[in-house]
């Protein structure tokens, strides 16, 4: 049996992973689309102008996005957000339509 070198596992684990995120994140896109995101919020001009979320993941954490998502109210406490209307939780979400929320969400820097 070849044994495989060390650099050899690295380098393929590491670019599996960029693969998954992109995955992730075109799943997302489908989550935010269904979930009517755009009502409140916009994406490079799509969307209501007032809550744009262009470079939000190089602003939150996938933490703290989860967070916004999961328990909107505490994460405004948590940030002094005085947006009106107050966001709605999205905490019924199935788990991996959230995760691919959160990953489509941090996917968006600037």
């Amino acid at each position: 049996m070849k044994k495989l070198c060390v650099p050899t596992v690295a380098i393929f684990i590491l670019s599996a992973a960029p693969a998954w995120a992109q995955g992730a994140a075109e799943k997302g896109a489908a989550v935010y689309a269904a979930q009517k995101c755009a009502t409140c919020h916009s994406i490079a001009g799509k969307g209501q102008a007032k809550g744009p979320l262009d470079g939000v993941g190089s602003k939150l954490s996938a933490d703290e996005l989860r967070e916004w998502l999961v328990d909107p109210a505490a994460a405004a406490k948590k940030h002094n957000a005085t947006r009106k209307p107050p966001m709605r939780a999205y905490a019924s979400l199935p788990a991996a339509d959230l995760d691919a929320l959160v990953a489509f969400l941090a996917s968006k820097k600037k």
